[in-house]
């Protein structure tokens, strides 16, 4: 849906009504919002993936596409409420870890465009229809899909690989045994702490049968913030399609997952959901 949007110059489309508060709030141009909407009700890594398509267009230059990669590229719906919500066995809990994720990317946006915002972004681009037959831009849509999906794929089952190995030879439980003994942290918390720093799907699911406290929900937000290095291998393989570097984007996860951790820490503190 992604590449067929793009195609089809969705982006353009929204780049005029979208201009001003992409710019004032991010320093973007209105055509930046198409992957960061695609990002926020997509997941990982659809947005870094649709930057980077618009900057191979030309609709974002490479420094734009560079800076809305950290603000666009987010876990989505779906990955919340189905599997870190199915972990805490509430799929209420998955929607407010989303709500919380929302917030944050905004806040990064924000926090990393400072000196750019109130017209720091290049003027809208002029809506126009693409030249583009719809079966010519679905046809190749899927094929990009198929090309991501093994990418995507590979990724996840390395860094599987690699956390199982660690876990084998028993490397991955001393070092959480030694971290939980002189931090005094719960030993579970440590084991999805140091799985989900290699892949996100295993440091949330190693987060099965935890109480859901506002500690065990903030470290699980700040996972999902962060994203894990399979994530950003995922980003990079997106990004290096356009040139584009994702320096930017790597400190932007690594914001975003605090302030996802605090936002999730003081939400179920306060409401206790």
């Amino acid at each position: 849906l992604s590449g067929l949007l793009t195609a089809l110059g969705v982006p353009e489309l929204l780049a005029r009504p979208l201009g001003t508060p992409m710019g004032a709030l991010f320093g973007l141009p209105g055509a930046a919002a198409a992957p960061l909407l695609l990002g926020l009700t997509g997941g990982y890594p659809i947005g870094a993936a649709a930057a980077a398509e618009m900057a191979a267009r030309g609709i974002l230059s490479r420094e734009e596409a560079e800076r809305a990669l950290p603000v666009c590229n987010n876990t989505g719906p779906a990955f919340l409420v189905g599997a870190a919500g199915g972990v805490f066995g509430s799929a209420r809990i998955g929607l407010a870890l989303y709500a919380c994720h929302i917030l944050a990317a905004l806040a990064v946006g924000v926090l990393l465009s400072a000196g750019r915002r109130r017209g720091g972004a290049r003027p809208a681009l002029p809506a126009q229809a693409r030249a583009v037959h719809f079966s010519a831009a679905l046809t190749g849509a899927v094929r990009g899909a198929a090309d991501a999906a093994l990418s995507l794929g590979g990724f996840v089952v390395f860094f599987s690989v690699l956390r199982a190995l660690l876990d084998a030879n028993g490397g991955l439980s001393a070092l959480a045994g030694a971290i939980a003994l002189r931090a005094g942290l719960p030993l579970q918390s440590v084991r999805a702490a140091l799985a989900g720093v290699l892949e996100l799907g295993a440091g949330v699911s190693a987060l099965r049968s935890a109480a859901p406290t506002p500690g065990n929900l903030a470290l699980c937000s700040f996972l999902i913030g962060f994203g894990s290095l399979s994530v950003h291998c995922q980003t990079l393989a997106a990004a290096s399609r356009a040139g584009l570097k994702t320096a930017r984007h790597f400190a932007g996860r690594l914001l975003h997952g605090c302030l996802a951790a605090l936002a999730a820490f003081l939400l179920f503190t306060l409401l206790r959901i």
